[in-house]
């Protein structure tokens, strides 16, 4: 069977491309994006993938989104391949053209649904937000008249099912996406802790700097890509890393081998992420033998095992998570056996056997 993936941009690697990449690999897909740095997609570990680019667009929001959209919606393949599975929020307009065809949702687009009020308030200036509003009306009528087009919708959790039910009126199943959890491992609980996430507003970072202010006797590595030309994210980026305390050190981005040691070597895993739709980080964590501090909200709770494979926090703040730290930190290593069994759950084996399930 040929099978084309569909993925709105693959210039900035996190968990949704890495989702796309296996994808590809695993069932010798073709990828049909728009950007590409294929530097940083072979040393994340995919260099044989064969990635495709349908013109190149802008970095900047709302240009960025709005010309993927329309590029997608412009694509058709003529019956080239025999499946269809978009991959990308902004990509979902491929599906009008391309059948058969399957849409993996990571999430509703979130700036338009979910978090519309959090990125109308904290990331759209004041004279900007009539055109936001008038923008999302726009596109929230586009999603839903995609959406209508997807043969079959799957999900990367119960969270994200939920938001397609309340946003889009669909039903979707829910496949948790794909951790290579034999290419993870445990060295030892070390002096750092770790956190890897985009260095966006809704990850909510400045939880994760407070807290480290107040512990100055613990250091926190935060691995946080960001798009270094889109003035959305690029503000709250620089606001992070001029104001983070002298024990925070931040790294742009580090390859997959760099990656995996840093999680073996860490005392711990942090996220404070917003909501999260699922959170492939904190099971690349748990496949370390590392302890995960997470919010008790979203994808978390599907993943982490409050007492058993980490701590989850209500409402979660700086001064909850410097409590949280300093509990965890006392005897790290007494989750290493229950976070590696429970990462076997995730592993990429148990996605593409239920993948192909829904393609045969």
């Amino acid at each position: 069977m040929k099978i084309a993936i569909f993925h709105n941009y693959m210039d900035n690697i996190g968990g949704a491309e890495i989702v796309t990449l296996t994808l590809a690999k695993e069932l010798k897909a073709d990828i049909y994006t728009t950007n590409i740095d294929r530097e940083k997609i072979k040393k994340m570990g995919f260099p044989d993938v064969k990635i495709f680019s349908i013109g190149k667009i802008p970095l900047d929001a709302p240009w960025r989104q709005q010309i993927a959209l329309w590029k997608f919606r412009k694509l058709n393949l003529k019956n080239k391949y025999d499946l269809y599975i978009t991959c990308g929020d902004w990509a979902i307009s491929g599906v009008v053209n391309n059948k058969p065809n399957i849409s993996y949702i990571h999430s509703p687009i979130r700036e338009i649904w979910d978090l519309y009020k959090f990125s109308r308030k904290e990331i759209v200036l004041f004279y900007q937000r009539f055109f936001f509003d008038l923008w999302v009306i726009y596109n929230r009528f586009l999603n839903k008249r995609y959406i209508k087009k997807a043969d079959k919708l799957l999900c990367n959790s119960e969270n994200t099912k939920r938001r397609i039910k309340k946003y889009l009126n669909r039903e979707a199943k829910v496949i948790y996406p794909p951790i290579e959890t034999d290419k993870f491992f445990y060295k030892e609980n070390g002096d750092y802790w770790l956190s890897v996430n985009r260095l966006f507003p809704h990850k909510r970072i400045e939880i994760q700097t407070e807290a480290f202010r107040k512990l100055p006797d613990e250091n926190l590595l935060i691995v946080g890509s960001y798009e270094k030309n889109a003035s959305h994210s690029n503000k709250y980026a620089c606001q992070i890393i001029k104001n983070k305390p002298a024990n925070v050190k931040i790294l742009h981005w580090v390859n997959f081998e760099e990656l995996k040691k840093l999680y073996a070597n860490c005392r711990g895993f942090i996220t404070t992420a917003k909501d999260e739709d699922f959170g492939m980080t904190a099971v690349e964590a748990m496949a370390s033998g590392k302890p995960v501090i997470a919010p008790n909200e979203g994808g978390y709770k599907e993943s982490v095992i409050d007492g058993k494979t980490g701590i989850l926090i209500d409402k979660i703040d700086a001064d909850k998570l410097k409590k949280a730290i300093e509990k965890i930190g006392k005897n790290s290593a007494k989750f290493k056996n229950g976070c590696l069994k429970r990462a076997k759950e995730f592993d990429t084996k148990e996605f593409i056997k239920k993948i192909l399930e829904q393609i045969s």
